[in-house]
């Protein structure tokens, strides 16, 4: 068996008496499961361990992201509890559910990360938070115990789990952020703090990043020192520069949005909370800055799916954190496609210049009652009318043609039988410039016929014709 397989075999008993007491008080048939590519001899195990094999059901179906909890797939299979097997984001579900996790346990070498650690971090009054990827969190404390005789001003982090039912919040609150639960002091903030990551593998620096990397270089405070460590040999590694280039590659899609005139909003979520405000969020956002948008709800997102909408100018990924810096395919997509985050500063004039305002990776940090929310001026700011150039093409950009409307239900109603286009947008202009443009109804240009029956058989050989 693989080593983090049977390291997480321990915690099963555990996680079979706490789906027994989640679904007790309810119907015997109401305990669910998430079992990712790796993880399912852990699960049958499980389902041993539990004695309860007519109430349990097993499901090793991936979403458009395997990270988040499968609320969708429980609802449909009638669970009230669910445990989550493998990497997870740690997004707040859509729908309240009690919800157990196995990451796994991945053999940490405690001794070498802490040479590397203080290889990497010779002055012991520097600040410093230990992060790793989940199936290390479990050696966190353990090489904090070793290094806390010499540092004096050392974080731990923990996974951001949800709290049990009726549990008390600790007193005072850890921040909750990128998916970890960080106890500051108070009077601290987390931007004081260099990182030391244990994760991740020995090898070259590899372009595509593993998402949860990914997210905490993007939202780490820039000039902070980030090292990251491998947990099997203690090989460590300078994240600066690969921060660099992350951000810079960000800034570039703002710039591609920001020229966009049309912009195609991908669901690529449906089991995480506030999805939908989320959603409207953006298209509030799009409309306000003069921009056309359409949803899609096209499953994961590939280049051959997006590839059949050449009007759209740049995507937009409406998903959990971890599914929107997911490493794309191989060829890369026809057209961009940005995260939440970089659309709100390119369509968002009173959004902080670069440099300034903080990278968000989940959406919910976008929306009303985040402390990051920055509401949209109103409609007669001059924010809306500073000049602005493009970097990319160098021309200016004109300013919004108009502005949000007050009314949101208004419609523009076009009679039929004049057929004139009663507003321009950038999608009809080039559907109009194509020389197909499909199917034609010609309404009231043919006349009304009976149905009759068709040809019938299979297209190599249909009844009607001669047999060759």
């Amino acid at each position: 068996s693989r080593p983090r397989e049977v390291a997480a075999a321990s915690r099963l008993p555990s996680c079979a008496s706490w789906s027994l007491r989640s679904a007790a008080p309810r119907r015997r048939r109401c305990s669910g499961r998430r079992a990712p590519r790796g993880y399912s001899l852990l699960s049958r195990t499980w389902i041993e361990c539990t004695n309860w094999r007519e109430s349990l059901d097993l499901s090793a179906t991936w979403g458009v992201n395997g990270c988040c909890v499968d609320v969708l797939g429980a609802e449909q299979a009638g669970a009230q509890a669910l445990v989550h097997f493998g990497p997870a984001c740690l997004s707040p579900p859509a729908r309240p559910l009690p919800v157990a996790f196995v990451f796994g346990q991945r053999s940490v070498a405690l001794e070498l990360c802490a040479k590397a650690f203080e290889a990497q971090n010779p002055d012991p009054t520097a600040p410093v938070v230990l992060l790793s990827e989940p199936a290390c969190a479990h050696a966190l404390e353990a090489l904090a115990t070793l290094l806390r005789p010499r540092y004096l001003d050392l974080l731990v982090s923990s996974p951001a789990l949800p709290l049990p039912v009726g549990s008390l919040k600790p007193d005072p609150e850890p921040l909750e952020r990128f998916g970890r639960r960080f106890p500051l002091a108070p009077g601290r903030c987390l931007e004081e703090y260099g990182a030391f990551y244990v994760g991740g593998r020995e090898a070259l620096p590899d372009p595509d990043l593993c998402p949860d990397l990914s997210r905490l270089l993007l939202g780490w405070a820039p000039g902070r020192p980030f090292f990251s460590c491998c947990p099997d040999t203690g090989w460590t590694q300078d994240e600066g520069a690969q921060a660099g280039r992350l951000r810079a590659r960000r800034r570039y899609l703002v710039e591609r949005a920001r020229d966009a005139r049309v912009v195609g909003l991908l669901a690529g979520t449906l089991g995480v909370a506030r999805h939908r405000e989320a959603l409207a969020h953006l298209r509030n956002l799009t409309q306000a800055a003069g921009k056309r948008s359409y949803v899609l709800a096209l499953g994961r997102p590939t280049p051959a799916k997006l590839a059949n909408f050449p009007e759209v100018d740049v995507f937009v990924l409406l998903a959990c954190p971890l599914g929107a810096l997911a490493p794309q395919p191989s060829g890369g997509f026809f057209r961009p496609v940005l995260a939440p985050c970089e659309l709100e500063a390119a369509c968002n004039p009173a959004w902080p210049p670069p440099g300034l305002a903080p990278h968000l990776t989940h959406y919910a940090d976008l929306l009303p009652g985040s402390p990051f929310h920055v509401p949209l001026p109103p409609p007669d700011s001059e924010l809306w009318d500073t000049p602005d150039v493009s970097l990319i093409t160098g021309e200016l950009r004109p300013p919004p043609a108009w502005k949000p409307s007050n009314d949101p239900g208004c419609l523009a109603l076009t009679p039929r039988p004049q057929l004139e286009l009663v507003e321009s947008s950038p999608a009809a202009s080039f559907l109009s410039s194509r020389s197909w443009q499909g199917l034609q109804p010609c309404l009231g240009q043919t006349p009304v016929t009976g149905a009759v029956s068709g040809r019938r058989g299979i297209a190599i050989a249909y009844e009607d014709e001669g047999s060759s």
